[in-house]
């Protein structure tokens, strides 16, 4: 089984996120090279980095290929946010770049959206549902496994495939 980790929301190059989100991060540099460094401390070269919206605020690819540059893997999947512009990803690292994602990861099945949803395909058969876009401001329903992956809801880091298992399995038996 491959390393497959999730995030979202790393809003890179954007100020005013600090603020909205009471990020603890003197500025933008800051934020910026602490959530690169975060994802390489987590993500390696071959690992799959699934990444569900609001990347970067970016006037460019220029501006979008200087945070991709510096992580360190290789095979990223964009789900795009409402800050995302689908022309200005284009790095070769960025394998997919997709509006939404119903598959299956690693034999689970599981739809990946900017947003929150009530209910998502196969969300009654087992499928979890993860999304970014409400930095940890949802407050998680314990009998969904529905799930917010943003780096404001990990202590600025990616989840790992196994630790959102662990999570959603632990909802599903306690809502048995």
């Amino acid at each position: 089984m491959e390393n497959i980790w999730f995030t979202a929301d790393t809003h890179f190059n954007h100020s005013n996120i600090i603020k909205y989100c009471k990020r603890p991060f003197l500025d933008k540099e800051q934020m910026d090279k602490s959530l690169i460094n975060n994802i390489n401390k987590k993500v390696k070269y071959n690992d799959t980095l699934y990444h569900l919206g609001d990347f970067a605020f970016a006037k460019n690819e220029y501006e979008i290929n200087n945070y991709v540059n510096q992580l360190i893997c290789n095979n990223i999947i964009i789900i795009l946010g409402n800050h995302d512009k689908s022309k200005h990803m284009k790095n070769k690292k960025f394998k997919q770049i997709l509006p939404i994602f119903h598959g299956k990861i690693n034999n689970q099945q599981i739809t990946l959206c900017h947003y929150a949803m009530r209910v998502w395909n196969k969300s009654h058969h087992g499928a979890w549902h993860l999304y970014g876009h409400s930095h940890g401001s949802l407050i998680e329903d314990i009998n969904l496994l529905s799930m917010d992956v943003g780096v404001d809801t990990n202590n600025y880091f990616p989840f790992h495939f196994d630790e959102i298992s662990k999570i959603l399995k632990s909802r599903k038996e306690n809502s048995e």
